[in-house]
């Protein structure tokens, strides 16, 4: 199993959870991180292929927000 510490600030948590939950891994947090959990078995389904072709297609289109630096990753979370 693969594990991944995320620390991101309590007001995106539900959402970061939403998503991560929606891509078919485990999400526990704790005080002050999240913690993500992925088994290295699990396939890519065709429902979850459809997805990400689709928000491929959004980030090629430009109908989505990228962030380049941590900075601009923070402001984008901050604006929400």
């Amino acid at each position: 199993m693969t594990t991944m510490t995320v620390q991101i600030p309590n007001a995106q948590a539900i959402w970061f959870e939403q998503m991560i939950q929606a891509m078919g891994w485990a999400f526990s947090k704790s005080n002050d991180s999240v913690v993500v959990s992925k088994d290295k078995h699990q396939e890519i389904t065709p429902a979850m292929r459809r997805q990400i072709n689709a928000a491929r297609k959004e980030y090629a289109e430009g109908k989505t927000v990228s962030c380049r630096t941590p900075q601009e990753m923070q402001q984008f979370f901050d604006s929400l």
